[in-house]
């Protein structure tokens, strides 16, 4: 679809920032199966990623959990960076075909994002608001998209934390096929209002 393109072309192209929270250089990547295949399957198994991700599964079927995502072209999948070190795991997609639209009345364009933090050395240490500050501004530069989402697992008190310091807003809890969510909404309006302000 042409209202696709450009977040299309946004997505499939590293880019990369110096936040200046952290003063270091953040890049995210499209993610390439044979590169990440064994650093994905490992991060699903650290302990903080299992009880909220719930893909613990054997290599194999990893493989074709992952090729299955990579095929599907209603989302983006992305590899996070601090400093040139992978650390992180991100889906981006568009609600309109995802079954989170099945939840709210929502707009066309509007797009949503998933994501982990990996290894366990880069927890606790502030990489999570920045990272999901750069990439939730990425989504803004598709112009039509006034409304990015989030639906973390209710459990998930620090993500839910965190999403709320990037700008998102709680607004109801909803039933997924893997899990109860806090469904989330980040407006681009508020965004610019708080930048300006």
């Amino acid at each position: 679809m042409n209202s696709q393109a450009p977040k299309d072309d946004l997505l499939k192209e590293p880019f990369s920032l110096v936040h200046p929270r952290i003063n270091q250089t953040i890049t995210f990547r499209p993610v390439n199966f044979s590169e990440d295949i064994n650093r994905l399957h490992q991060w699903q198994k650290e302990p903080h990623v299992v009880p909220f991700w719930n893909l613990d599964i054997p290599r194999v079927q990893y493989e074709k959990h992952l090729l299955n995502f990579l095929a599907d072209t209603h989302q983006d999948l992305h590899i996070g960076s601090i400093e040139g070190v992978p650390m992180s795991y991100w889906e981006t997609y568009w609600v309109k075909d995802d079954i989170l639209g099945q939840h709210y009345d929502f707009h066309p364009e509007d797009q949503g994002i998933h994501l982990l933090i990996g290894p366990p050395s880069f927890l606790g240490k502030g990489y999570a608001q920045p990272l999901l500050e750069s990439m939730t501004a990425r989504l803004f530069e598709h112009p039509a998209t006034q409304k990015v989402v989030a639906e973390p697992d209710i459990r998930n008190k620090k993500m839910i934390h965190i999403f709320e310091k990037c700008g998102f807003r709680f607004q109801k809890e909803i039933e997924l096929p893997d899990k109860r969510a806090a469904l989330m909404f980040c407006h681009r309006k508020t965004k610019e209002e708080n930048r300006h302000g």
